[in-house]
């Protein structure tokens, strides 16, 4: 059976998280009321996401030990925690950057945990024929986060301020680290003495290592839509920020209804090379939004793609993987995402400052169809 009260459980833990998380995609308009540059966002946007990366081996590796539950719970706790160090910080932005560095740091180790340990333990709960289709279902939590999280950090900033913001993101990561103590983890296998279980033998596997690569590219365009896409709109004059990320997040969500069952009948390879396609064609279109409809239509190109894309590698990623390295393939998998969105904020942050916000998304467009070799490369 898929859809039980654990599943269930996770579902709601990983939206708070997620809704905590993605609260910070306005995170670059702090920086920017502090004396900050389209170069300093893309600094401490993009630590965020090397510290997630980076920590990936040992954390992979404390999932396969110590267990699903208890790392996620280390995991949400730092979430919780971390928004409220955010707090003291005030005045120019020089006169704090180094701690907000170590800060941003942290924080990111906190979700690579989170990610991690959570994508592991939905793929023991899921049935083996049903991977695509829960994996799926599944990852709409994230999506509903997504857009919820813009969506109220856009209110509480407006009504109190970006002290508001992470006083909301910590009591967010708070019900997550809530909602997922009543579940119990899946009674572990006997271990399987043949199985490789080192993350950088797993890395250099032919399959994960281009899985890895395409995750990377996914993960540069991550980082133009979560990070560059509120600098556009308020350079633009559009007021309603977070309609980009509702549109986005309605769209990955829609298309997940019916694509996991396709993908469980045909296979998720089939279903790649249309994510890849509509999540560049979301990044082409977003130079000419000018208005909250336009930007929406560009969340609705790219949400459909990242629909598509995200759960279709994860399972080709998790499929046939013995238990024993579950944890390791999900950090390869979701940390390559992480690397490929830390290049993404310093490469496209640079971009933004010598050649506009325009041939930013061009660029991180253009960049996603890099993808597509890797496909064949992956089926010959």
């Amino acid at each position: 059976m898929l859809y039980t009260p654990a599943f269930a459980a996770l579902f709601m833990t990983n939206l708070m998280i997620v809704a905590s998380f993605s609260g910070f995609f306005l995170f670059p308009l702090f920086i920017s009321a502090h004396g900050g540059s389209e170069t300093d966002i893309g600094l401490l946007m993009g630590s965020f996401a090397l510290a997630s990366a980076v920590c990936r081996p040992w954390v992979s590796e404390m999932i396969d030990r110590i267990g699903r539950k208890r790392s996620y719970s280390i995991g949400s706790l730092i979430m919780t925690l971390a928004p409220l160090c955010y707090l003291p910080l005030a005045g120019d932005l020089t006169e704090f950057f180094w701690p907000l560095i170590l800060l941003r740091v942290i924080h990111g180790i906190g979700i690579a945990i989170c990610f991690t340990a959570i994508f592991t333990f939905i793929v023991d709960l899921i049935p083996a024929e049903r991977l695509n289709e829960g994996i799926g279902m599944f990852g709409t939590s994230g999506l509903i986060g997504f857009a919820l999280g813009p969506a109220i950090a856009e209110l509480v900033i407006d009504f109190g301020g970006f002290p508001a913001l992470f006083i909301c993101s910590a009591l967010l990561a708070g019900c997550g680290l809530l909602l997922h103590l009543p579940v119990t983890e899946v009674r572990r296998p006997p271990a399987d003495r043949s199985v490789s279980n080192g993350f950088f033998k797993l890395l250099a596997q032919r399959k994960h290592l281009l899985i890895a690569l395409i995750a990377g590219i996914f993960g540069f365009g991550v980082a133009a839509t979560s990070t560059f896409v509120a600098p556009l709109a308020e350079q633009r004059g559009i007021g309603f920020i977070s309609s980009y990320y509702l549109a986005y997040s309605a769209a990955a969500v829609g298309i997940r209804l019916f694509a996991g069952r396709i993908a469980d009948r045909c296979g998720e390879a089939q279903l790649l090379p249309w994510g890849i396609a509509l999540a560049a064609a979301g990044m082409f279109y977003l130079p000419y939004c000018d208005r909250s409809s336009l930007l929406m239509i560009s969340g609705l190109l790219s949400g459909t793609g990242h629909g598509l894309l995200f759960p279709s590698l994860n399972a080709m990623a998790i499929r046939g993987e013995a238990y024993e390295v579950r944890g390791k393939v999900t950090g390869i998998f979701t940390g390559s995402i992480d690397g490929g969105a830390f290049v993404g904020s310093l490469l496209l942050g640079l971009i933004g400052e010598l050649a506009g916000l325009s041939t930013l998304f061009l660029s991180a467009g253009a960049f996603m169809l890099l993808a597509f070799p890797l496909l064949l490369l992956r089926r010959g």
